[in-house]
This record gives structure tokens, C-alpha cells and sequence, in this order.
């Protein structure tokens, strides 16, 4: 039986990936916060846009995109009531794995079943249905929804219990973060050296030094173009659920909180809605 699913969240990230679902014939309804949102792209898709608990008795696994723990578990506890016994919500946003585990629980006392999935590689990655899943929770659950979950993943990797997933992307979210800063502070000093970008960023990204970063934002942000990806102030807000998670595991913190402030700083003059590569307008020389 082909699985009905839904996609809440139509953001930078949501839309696309919804519409990656209705390219497989799995789409039966998407919802968001705006219903003038849902409800425009679902006559684009010939789909329905139900309030919540039309989303929940209709279908059979549920995906959300959403900014903040608290719109996770309001989405959640919005759905509860309605969901059919067995239904599976996965979460793509970025939470703290407390949040993840919370979900689950209200999920339980209804009969339902939770994955946290939060995804890697960007706008880029949804458009082109690339993104790398991280999930946790059951490998069961995980098998059950694995056709929504491969209709925008590339890579799926069941990394544990219920938490685990927002784990792994905590680990993503300083990797991105160490990533930007080293990338921007070198393009800066290559720039202030007078170096060409069309000759310094493949030599770079030819050897040791390569990255996705480098390769995708490289060149736009010695362009001065920052409206190509994920907003800095989404980085910001991430790394503070991801300070809270090294905090308490005891570890060194470094990039997390120089990112914080320069990322604060950069959303203080107005940036926000940057790329992360604005971070560069930090590095250059006064």
C-alpha cells in the first residue's frame, strides 16, 4: 500500500523537499504556519492544505521542517489528538535532542511513532534531493518510512534511539560553523594579497584544503553575494541549542562560541538573513 504523507514546514527547505514527495506519488497534503503558504503551494501540487488535525487523520507519515523546539512540540501536540494508531511523524528540524525525546513521548501516549531526522547539505541539497538524512529512533520505524525519506535523501543513516539524529547534526552544526570561519579568514587574506578567485579557489579546492563550502560559496563571497544559502541567523540560533549539548558533554567550545558572537555581531548590523558565508565581511582587513 503506498504510504500518505504530509510535509509541514514550506520554508527554504520544506517546499522543495514537499515537492520531492509528490514527484514520488507519496504527497497527500502539506501544512505551515502561514496558510496562504500551504495553501498556494498545494494547488501548485493538486494536493490539500487541512488544518493539522486534517493532516493528522489523514495520513499515514507526517514530515516537519520548522525553526525552533517550541514549533516542534506545538506541531506535535497539535497532531496528537488526531493521528492515526501507528502513524509516524519524522522531525527535520534542527532541535535539541531533549526536545526529540519529548516529541517522541507524546507521541507514544498516543498510539504514534517518532523519528528525529534533521538533514544536512543545504538549500541546494533540497532542491536537488541530495540531502543527508541522520535519524533517530527505531530501525522498524525507520524501514516504514524510508520511501518519504529517500524521495529528498541521498544518504539515510540510522545513527541510534530517539535523540541521536539531532546529536549528529549538533556535530554538523560546529563542523559547518569551523568550516565557515577557516574558509572566509583564508579567502579574506587571499583577497587582501590580491589573488584571482577564478585561479585561487579551484587550486584550493584541488588539494588539501577542498570543501563543500569552498566549492559552493567561494566565489559568491568575494562576489559580495550572500543571499545563495543558509541564513546565519538559523546557524546562530542552532548553535545555541548546540552549546547547551558540548556544555553538558564536558567539551571544548572554542568555535561554537566565537561563532555565536561574530554571527550576533553580523545580526546586530542588519545581516541576518546572510548566508553564512557573510562571515567574511568579519574576516577583511578594516
Amino acid at each position: 500500500m503506498t504510504l500518505k504523507a504530509a510535509f509541514i514546514g514550506l520554508g527554504a527547505m520544506g517546499a522543495p523537499m514537499a515537492g520531492h514527495l509528490h514527484a514520488k506519488g507519496l504527497l497527500a497534503a502539506v501544512g505551515n504556519r502561514s496558510q496562504a503558504k500551504a495553501d498556494a503551494l498545494a494547488k501548485e501540487l493538486g494536493v490539500d492544505a487541512p488544518d493539522l488535525a486534517g493532516i493528522a487523520s489523514s495520513c499515514d507519515v507526517i514530515a516537519l521542517c520548522v525553526s525552533a523546539d517550541a514549533d516542534v512540540i506545538g506541531v506535535v501536540e497539535a497532531l496528537a489528538p488526531s493521528l492515526k494508531t501507528g502513524a509516524i511523524v519524522i522531525d527535520h528540524s534542527t532541535v535539541a535532542p531533549a526536545t526529540a525525546k519529548k516529541a517522541a513521548s507524546l507521541l507514544a501516549d498516543v498510539g504514534a511513532l517518532f523519528l528525529d531526522a534533521p538533514v544536512s547539505g543545504g538549500v541546494e541539497g533540497a532542491k536537488n534531493g541530495t540531502l543527508s538524512v541522520m535519524v533517530g529512533g527505531d530501525a522498524e520505524v525507520l524501514e516504514r518510512a524510508r520511501p518519504v525519506l529517500e524521495a529528498y535523501g541521498a544518504r539515510i543513516t540510522h545513527m541510534g534511539a530517539v535523540g541521536s539524529g539531532q546529536a549528529t547534526k549538533a556535530v554538523n552544526q560546529v563542523l559547518v560553523a569551523g568550516i565557515a570561519h577557516a574558509v572566509t579568514e583564508g579567502l579574506a587574506l587571499g583577497e587582501a594579497l590580491g589573488l584571482q578567485a577564478d585561479r585561487l579557489i579551484p587550486t584550493l579546492a584541488a588539494g588539501a584544503a577542498g570543501n563543500w563550502f569552498l566549492d559552493k560559496r567561494g566565489a559568491t563571497m568575494l562576489r559580495n553575494e550572500f543571499s545563495v544559502g543558509f541564513k546565519l541567523a538559523l546557524l546562530h540560533k542552532d548553535l545555541g541549542i548546540v552549546r547547551g549539548i558540548a556544555k553538558d558533554a564536558g567539551t571544548n567550545r572554542t568555535i561554537i562560541e566565537q561563532s555565536l558572537a561574530d554571527f550576533a555581531e553580523l545580526m546586530s548590523q542588519g545581516y541576518g538573513d546572510d548566508d553564512i558565508s557573510a562571515l567574511i565581511r568579519l574576516k577583511r582587513a578594516d
